[in-house]
C-alpha cells in the first residue's frame, strides 16, 4: 500500500508519504501555511499534493487531508479558528477542481484516533477515544478501528464540556473564558494552556508543563491532573471506550497514563469498569497517516 497524508496545520502543512501494510512514513515535506487567504492556503495544499504525487511516482495515490476544524459533512465546508476558511467554499472541492481528482477531507483529531486505533498504540482495543491534550482540548472516536459513522468531519469535543462546579470550588479556582465565548469550560483547565491558567492563579506566573515540573511544582499538576480525571470520567460515562488514547504537548508528561489513571479512578461511579489509558504510539505523524488511512479505505 502506498498513500498520502497532509496535516494542516495553523502554521505548517506537512505532507507525508506512507508505504507497506503498516503505513509507515517514508518520506515528509514541512511548509510555512499561507494565511493571507483561502487561495493562498489552497496554492500550499496544491504545493504538498505535488510533492507526494511526485516524490511517490503514484499520480493516482490517495490522498487524505487532516484539518483543524469541523468539517459539514453535507457541504464539505470547514469551520475552523486557525486557518483562513471560506463560509462558502469547500477545500477538497475546490482542490478536487485544480487536480482533476477527489481527495479525502478529515477533522485532525479524528485522524489522530483512526491511526492510533488501526496500526497504532490502542489497535488491540474495540473502541477507541483519542484524547488531545495540546493548547486545546480535542478528541474523536474510532469503533473497530474505523471512526464512528459521521465522526469522520466532526470532532468529539469534550473540551467545551462545562467543568463540575465541585471541581472548581475543591481547588478554589475561578471560571476562566473559553475560546468559545462561553465560562469554564474543560479545556480551560485541562489543556496546556489551562494547565498554565492554573499555575497563574496558584503562582502568580505561567509556567508551562515542563517549566512545572523542572521547578518540582507538584501540587500545581496534581490539581491539573484531578480536573483531568473528571474529564475522563465525562467520556467514560457518555462515550465508555475500552481505551483512551493520549496525544499533544501535555501528554509528555512523566508518568501522565499513571496519574491520569489514578485520577479518573477516584472520581468513579462505584465499581465501573473504566478504559485504560496509553500513549499515541505514532506521535506527530497520527494526523496525517489517518488522514491517509481514511483516503486509502475510499
Amino acid at each position: 500500500m502506498i498513500c498520502g497524508g497532509i496535516d494542516l496545520g495553523g502554521t505548517k502543512i506537512e505532507a507525508r508519504i506512507f508505504e507497506g501494510p503498516a503505513a509507515n512514513t517514508a518520506q515528509v515535506q514541512r511548509i510555512p501555511t499561507p494565511t493571507t487567504s483561502f487561495d493562498a492556503m489552497l496554492d500550499g495544499l496544491s504545493e504538498q499534493i505535488d510533492w507526494l504525487v511526485a516524490s511517490s511516482a503514484s499520480p493516482e495515490m490517495p490522498i487524505g487531508i487532516a484539518v483543524p476544524g469541523i468539517v459539514d459533512p453535507e457541504t464539505g465546508i470547514v469551520f475552523a479558528a486557525n486557518i483562513p476558511t471560506d463560509p462558502k467554499r469547500s477545500i477538497a472541492a475546490d482542490l478536487a477542481q485544480r487536480h482533476n481528482r477527489p481527495f479525502a477531507l478529515v477533522n485532525d483529531c479524528m485522524a489522530f484516533t483512526l491511526s492510533e486505533a488501526d496500526g497504532g498504540a490502542a489497535g488491540a482495543y474495540q473502541t477507541v477515544m483519542g484524547l488531545i491534550l495540546g493548547t486545546g482540548v480535542g478528541g474523536g472516536f474510532a469503533i473497530n478501528r474505523a471512526l464512528a459513522p459521521r465522526h469522520g468531519a466532526i470532532a468529539v469535543e469534550i473540551g467545551h464540556v462545562g467543568i463540575p462546579a465541585a471541581a472548581i470550588a475543591r481547588h478554589d479556582l475561578p471560571l476562566w473564558p473559553c475560546g468559545c465565548g462561553r465560562l469554564g469550560c474543560m479545556e480551560t483547565c485541562v489543556s496546556g494552556t489551562g494547565l498554565s491558567n492554573i499555575a497563574a492563579h496558584k503562582l502568580g506566573q505561567r509556567l508551562d508543563a515542563m517549566d512545572l515540573v523542572a521547578g518540582g511544582h507538584h501540587d500545581i499538576i496534581d490539581i491539573w491532573a484531578d480536573i483531568a480525571g473528571e474529564c475522563l470520567l465525562t467520556i467514560q460515562l457518555t462515550l465508555a471506550p475500552d481505551c483512551i488514547v493520549l496525544g499533544g504537548g501535555v501528554s509528555n508528561l512523566p508518568g501522565i497514563t499513571a496519574r491520569l489513571s489514578a485520577a479518573m479512578k477516584s472520581h468513579a461511579l462505584g465499581d465501573m469498569p473504566l478504559p485504560d489509558i496509553v500513549l499515541a504510539r505514532h506521535g506527530d505523524s497520527s494526523g496525517a497517516r489517518g488522514a491517509a488511512l481514511v483516503a486509502a479505505r475510499q
